[in-house]
């Protein structure tokens, strides 16, 4: 009796070593891992399969599998303005979130979607941009402070973080295979009305419809197209959008489209209307997309995007009549980028772009998605027509020299302060502390208008050695550092790109 007890105990202890070394593991590689691959880990220790019929039209259990990680997010900002509406409120209501001008600080709220258990949202670039503080309310009434991890103005989107674990999330889709008919639901917080869903179909895919970068748009078209102009100019912005009649209203923005197997297909982004409110056109961010971009801002602290290296103007009859060829459709190839990767592989300008990856391209749409989506030095196989014969290259994408991977985590005490920083950052390694002569630094990886950064003129590139003079090297270190102001200031100091070292104080409230 004795032994078999023994041979239980033994049991009982070695299991529990070994579960405790596992649990070591797991955290430890958990953050080297992409929010799909964490999310497969999840799912499969969470095992969960919402179906739908959609025959029965029954989408109860894909609104319960999404909507308890459908956040509600309300931000306060100072008024840098003028007071009036920005452009793209001009231009489309309030549809980008319910927004009030008050004097003094201003409000706004919009909606976000948690991807990750340990408290990684996505949202909107324009729901939390020169946003002082960011709060989120969880669908089971919970509040946190958010922290922005890093923003895209070229896709609308950014990821923020909040100090909390075990989180509910949504279960990332694939908006490749999301097909035109498909029954979606939305679901975000409309008019301050949380956790609400609609349902409708997916209208179209690939949508183009000019709102980012809606700064160099034709006032004539009422989308801010700037596609079909016969000298574009060189635009990052990326849109691809997924157009659906599921009901999007102001505060929606942010927000999850879904499947009728409750998978995130797309964050919802705009709407096209002429009272500011919801008349039938939706559109959504396509998940497939948004991806790569939240994984590079967690990984890099900012996007790392390649380039073709062209400009381009989308064909149509009357477009392909003025500049007397003889196709209709495809990209019409203007100018190429010097030392570009377009001009690398021999494209010439007056080539057509037909086809993509042996994909027809019809809009511009159908060429940025997809090269959104690599990195540079990645290939991309692109089709053109000259001479009336189409010729294939492989065209190397090109783009900037970005940084190595970094840790990033969240302070609940700073998240105001470091929201006004306005900026993003990553730690330096070893080989860029000995090349600059520093024993500490992060990079700033990118400066968002309107914060204190900003308004300094501090530039990307920069690397920040101290704040209120504590040596700093880490995400965690600006969090401890920035709650201890030195006389009412935040004292920051580093080094230009240039070398010349300089230090800035700044108001901490």
């Amino acid at each position: 009796m004795k032994k078999i007890g023994l041979t239980l105990l033994t049991a009982f202890v070695g299991g529990a070593m070994a579960l405790g070394v596992y649990k070591v593991i797991e955290n430890k590689y958990s953050d080297n891992l992409s929010f799909e691959d964490k999310q497969k880990v999840y799912f499969t220790s969470n095992p969960s399969a919402p179906v739908s019929s959609t025959g029965d039209l029954d989408f109860t259990q894909a609104a319960a599998a999404a909507t308890p990680a459908v956040v509600y997010i309300r931000t306060t900002y100072t008024n840098k303005g003028s007071g009036g509406q920005d452009q793209l409120e001009q231009m489309f209501g309030d549809m980008f979130g319910q927004r009030v001008r008050p004097q003094g600080p201003q409000m706004a709220s919009g909606s976000g979607v948690i991807i990750s258990p340990d408290g990684y949202i996505v949202t909107n670039n324009h729901v939390v941009e020169k946003a002082d503080k960011i709060t989120v309310a969880t669908n089971d009434h919970r509040t946190f402070s958010a922290k922005v991890i890093g923003t895209d103005p070229s896709t609308d989107l950014a990821l923020i973080k909040v100090s909390a674990n075990n989180l509910p999330i949504v279960k990332l889709g694939n908006s490749d295979d999301a097909k035109v008919g498909e029954w979606v639901l939305a679901v975000g917080n409309p008019f301050n009305l949380t956790s609400t869903v609609t349902a409708g179909i997916i209208s179209a895919k690939g949508r183009n419809i000019g709102i980012i970068g809606s700064e160099n748009s034709d006032d004539d078209n009422p989308f801010g197209r700037t596609r079909n102009q016969s000298t574009p100019k060189l635009n990052k912005a990326i849109e691809s959008f997924i157009q659906t009649d599921a009901a999007i209203n102001p505060g929606n923005s942010g927000g999850a489209l879904v499947n009728t197997r409750g998978e995130l297909i797309g964050i919802n982004a705009a709407i096209a209307s002429h009272t500011g409110s919801y008349e039938g056109y939706g559109f959504a961010i396509p998940v497939n997309l948004a991806k790569k971009v939240l994984n590079d801002i967690k990984k890099f602290g900012t996007v790392k995007r390649g380039f073709v290296g062209v400009t381009f103007t989308e064909l149509n009859p009357d477009v392909a009549q003025k500049l007397d060829v003889t196709t209709t459709n495809g990209l019409y190839v203007n100018d190429l980028v010097p030392g570009g990767g377009a001009e690398q592989a021999g494209l010439r300008k007056g080539d057509i772009i037909v086809k993509v990856e042996g994909q027809p391209v019809y809009e511009s749409s159908d060429l940025q998605e997809r090269v959104g989506r690599l990195q540079p030095g990645d290939k991309i196989n692109v089709t053109v027509l000259r001479d009336g014969k189409n010729k294939d290259f492989a065209v190397t994408l090109k783009g900037d020299a970005v940084a190595p991977s970094n840790r990033i985590a969240a302070s609940k005490s700073a998240e105001e302060l470091f929201n006004k920083l306005g900026a993003s950052f990553h730690a330096l390694t070893p080989a860029e502390k000995n090349r600059l002569h520093v024993n500490a630094g992060v990079l700033v990886t990118q400066v968002r208008e309107g914060g204190l950064f900003d308004a300094a003129e501090i530039p990307e590139g920069v690397v920040i050695t101290s704040i209120n003079k504590l040596p700093i090297s880490s995400i965690e270190d600006i969090d401890k550092a920035i709650v201890k102001p030195i006389q009412g200031n935040i004292i920051i100091a580093g080094i230009y790109p240039d070398g010349s070292h300089f230090s800035s104080a700044f108001p901490a409230q």
